[in-house]
C-alpha cells in the first residue's frame, strides 16, 4: 500500500452503521422517509420519498439523515448495494426505511465527500454480498461492517485533492453520458416518428377495418408452474419476453422453460405474431412479437396468437408494425380493465380499427422500408450504448486509480 495510506474494516471507521425503521406511512404530513427507489446512480431523489407518522412511531436522533451520510440499499434483487452520499443537507428532517442502511463516518476522520467516493468504489462488491433468494436478497449490517475493507490516505488534504480530481472527471463523464443517452433515445425516436408517418400519411388505396373482420386472437394455454424449468428445449413465452416498443427479447438467466406434456397446437412457428393481452409491466399491453424460431416457443396464456381470416390480405410482419403504432396501442390500452394489472380480451381488441394497404405485395414493400429504418436506428442505438458502457468503465478505472493511491 502507498505510504501515508491506511486500510481498515468499514465498521471500524464509522460512528453509526444501521438500518432505518419500519415506517407508519401517511399520505401527507409527517416526516420524509427515503426508500430504495430514491437511490439510483449515486444520487438521492427526494421526490420519490414517502411520509412517516412520527406520532405513531418516534424516530431516534441517530436515524435522522445527516450531511455526509452514505445510504446503502440493503435488500432486494437489482436494488441491493446501490449507494448514494448525502452531499447536500436534506430539504427537511429525513429518515430512511428498514431496507436502507445509514453509514456514517467517524467525525473528523474524512474529508466528507471522500467518504462517499470510498463507498462508491466498493459498490459492486456490496451488490455481490447479498444473501437470500426469491427477490428477498438481504445485506446484513454485520456483513457490511465486517466484510468490507476501505483504503484511505491519512491526510484529509490528500483526500480533498482526490475528491477535486474525481468531481471534475465525473462531472465530465456525466455530461458525456447524458449526451450519449439522449442520442441513443433519439435514434429510437427517429424510427418511431418514421413509423407513425407511414400510418398517418398512408397511401393510395389504403383501407381501414376493425381487426375482428381481419383476424382472430387465439388464447394461449395455462401451462402448469410445477413443470417450469431453468433449462430445456421449449421456451415458455412470458410477459418478460415482451418489451414496450414491441419485439421479442431473450430473458437470459431468467428465461423460463417447460418440461411437462404440451397440448397439441401450442407450439409456435417462426414468424407467428403474438400480442400481449395483459399489462404486467408498464407499456406492455398490446405489445407484439414475431416468434424467432419454429418448434421451440410455447404459446402461453394471456398472449393472443393473431390468426388471419381466410381471404384477407395479411402479412404478419406488416401487422407487427401496425400493433406498434401509437394509435393502436392507445386504443388497446383503453379497451382494458383492471386496477393493479390491466387486461384486455380478443373481443375488445377486435373492435380496434386499423389501416392497411389491400395487397400483401404493398404490405411487404412497406415492411422492407421500415426494416431498413429500424436497422439503421438499431446500429446507432448500439453505438451509443457502447459509448455509455465505455464511460462507465472509465469511471471504474478512475476509482481504481484513486483508491490504489495512483491518482
Amino acid at each position: 500500500m502507498k505510504a501515508g495510506w491506511q486500510e481498515e474494516k468499514l465498521g471500524d471507521v464509522c460512528s453509526y452503521l444501521n438500518r432505518g425503521l419500519s415506517p407508519k406511512y401517511l399520505e401527507t404530513g409527517g416526516m420524509c422517509v427515503i426508500n430504495q427507489r430514491c437511490i439510483r446512480d449515486h444520487r438521492i431523489n427526494y421526490q420519490l420519498a414517502r411520509r412517516h407518522d412520527v406520532v405513531a412511531k418516534a424516530v431516534s436522533a441517530e436515524r435522522y439523515v445527516q450531511l455526509g451520510d452514505v445510504l446503502v440499499n440493503s435488500t432486494g434483487t437489482g436494488t441491493l448495494g446501490r449507494v448514494a452520499q448525502v452531499r447536500e443537507a436534506p430539504p427537511e428532517p429525513t429518515t430512511v426505511d428498514s431496507h436502507i442502511t445509514i453509514v456514517r463516518p467517524q467525525p473528523g476522520k474524512f474529508y466528507s465527500d471522500f467518504f462517499g467516493y470510498m463507498l462508491v468504489f466498493i459498490e459492486e462488491a456490496i451488490k455481490a454480498a447479498g444473501d437470500g433468494c426469491g427477490g428477498q436478497t438481504e445485506l446484513a449490517r454485520s456483513v457490511l461492517a465486517e466484510s468490507f475493507s476501505v483504503r484511505y490516505p491519512s491526510s484529509k488534504a490528500e483526500q480533498e485533492r482526490i475528491v477535486a480530481i474525481l468531481d471534475e472527471a465525473f462531472d465530465g463523464i456525466a455530461a458525456a453520458s447524458t449526451s450519449a443517452e439522449e442520442n441513443r433515445q433519439n435514434s429510437r425516436a427517429l424510427f418511431e416518428s418514421l413509423l407513425e408517418a407511414v400510418f398517418i400519411q398512408r397511401g393510395q388505396g389504403w383501407v381501414e377495418k376493425p381487426l375482428n373482420e381481419l383476424c382472430e386472437f387465439k388464447h394461449g394455454f395455462a401451462f402448469k408452474s410445477e413443470f417450469f424449468a431453468a433449462s430445456g428445449h421449449y421456451v415458455l413465452l412470458t410477459p418478460g419476453n415482451f418489451f414496450e416498443r414491441g419485439g421479442y427479447r431473450d430473458r437470459g438467466e431468467k428465461q423460463k422453460y417447460y418440461d411437462g406434456d404440451i397440448p397439441k397446437g401450442y407450439v409456435l412457428a417462426e414468424g407467428d405474431l403474438l400480442v400481449a393481452m395483459t399489462e404486467q409491466a408498464a407499456g406492455l399491453l398490446g405489445s407484439p412479437i414475431l416468434v424467432p424460431e419454429s418448434d421451440k416457443f410455447l404459446h402461453n396464456q394471456r398472449l393472443g396468437l393473431v390468426v388471419p381470416k381466410d381471404g384477407v390480405a395479411w402479412c404478419n410482419e406488416f401487422f407487427f408494425h401496425v400493433f406498434n403504432t401509437q394509435r393502436v396501442r392507445k386504443e388497446i390500452h383503453e379497451s382494458a380493465s383492471g386496477v393493479k394489472v390491466r387486461h384486455t380480451s380478443p373481443t375488445k381488441m377486435g373492435e380496434v380499427s386499423v389501416a392497411f394497404p389491400p395487397t400483401v405485395a404493398e404490405q411487404l414493400s412497406i415492411v422492407r422500408k421500415l426494416n431498413a429504418y429500424a436497422t439503421k436506428a438499431e446500429r446507432l442505438e448500439i453505438i451509443y450504448q457502447q459509448k455509455l458502457a465505455a464511460l462507465n468503465e472509465l469511471k471504474k478505472s478512475l476509482l481504481h486509480q484513486a483508491f490504489s493511491g495512483n491518482l
